[in-house]
């Protein structure tokens, strides 16, 4: 079966993915899918296939915009990659990624920007980095849905000292249990959890209500995420062991890129098919004017 065949069309029935839908697919024991996506296009063709949840990371700081890394973007440059990809879906629940520094300082702070995203964006939930449980509270209180993320968060990337697999001692274990426990119960509505041994994912999930989602977490969470450019083959860094690619995009672009280099210096590219003509009257008078001028310089 060709992928067109899996495609929404304008007229499909598929229901708007909402928070009560993702914490139903828990309870139903069916698995949620989760992509990145920072643009119109890539959102609306990840939203056609049918992923669950879009989440417009951080990580675009990376694959889109060439950061070493996520703690140099902005909530300017994030709030603009969600609103892209707010008016390409229609049915999967779209999660902003709140930037380093937007909601570390202060709480009220936090609020604002986390508002901002619902307001300006059309963002219908965040998500936040850490065990932070009060602002989780307040964010509901707010009418802000959040989902939380723990393990390898990747602000953390120098307190961490890089990327590292989290939760390999029996403490780290504890904590991460502790932490999972802790946002569960303070009401996110679904949890990320990155970089962990399969065993400590497969503990948490099975001790929380909402629903997990694994990176480079094993294959016993409810969900998985990966990013969009990661499968795709559109990242130039070292890739993760626990992505899996999909299809070589980089390379479906760097020769098409190389054909049409080849034709325009060639002059196989544009053809006469390619090409606007002008109308026959048209023509026909300017090729009358040309020889009138002709006739004048002789």
């Amino acid at each position: 079966m060709s992928i067109t065949a899996f495609k929404n069309t304008p007229g499909d029935s598929r229901r708007k993915v909402t928070v009560s839908s993702i914490q139903q697919k828990k309870q139903n024991q069916q698995r949620i899918t989760c992509l990145t996506a920072y643009d119109y296009a890539t959102a609306r063709l990840v939203d056609e296939a049918g992923i669950d949840m879009i989440l417009v990371g951080d990580s675009l700081g990376m694959v889109v915009l060439g950061y070493d890394d996520t703690m140099a973007v902005t909530m300017d440059e994030m709030l603009h990659h969600t609103r892209a990809v707010r008016r390409a879906v229609k049915s999967a629940m779209v999660i902003a990624d709140m930037p380093y520094g937007s909601y570390h300082e202060d709480e009220t702070q936090a609020i604002k920007n986390a508002v901002r995203f619902m307001k300006e964006s059309g963002a219908e939930a965040v998500k936040i980095e850490a065990a932070r449980t009060e602002l989780v509270k307040r964010l509901l209180d707010a009418e802000v849905p959040v989902m939380g993320h723990i393990g390898l968060t990747p602000q953390s990337l120098h307190k961490m000292g890089g990327f590292k697999v989290q939760g390999k001692t029996l403490t780290a274990v504890e904590r991460l249990m502790k932490d999972a426990v802790a946002l569960d119960r303070a009401g996110v509505f679904s949890l990320v959890l990155e970089g962990i041994p399969r065993e400590v994912a497969a503990m948490i999930t099975a001790e929380v209500a909402t629903p997990t989602i694994g990176i480079g977490a094993g294959p016993d969470c409810d969900g998985q995420v990966l990013v969009l450019h990661d499968i795709l083959n559109l990242t130039f860094g070292d890739t993760p062991k626990f992505v899996r690619r999909y299809a070589d995009v980089a390379g479906l672009i760097s020769n098409a890129v190389y054909s049409f280099k080849n034709e325009v210096e060639t002059g196989a590219f544009p053809s006469e098919n390619e090409s606007y003509h002008l109308p026959k009257e048209t023509q026909a008078a300017l090729e009358t004017i040309s020889e009138r001028k002709r006739a004048m310089r002789r």
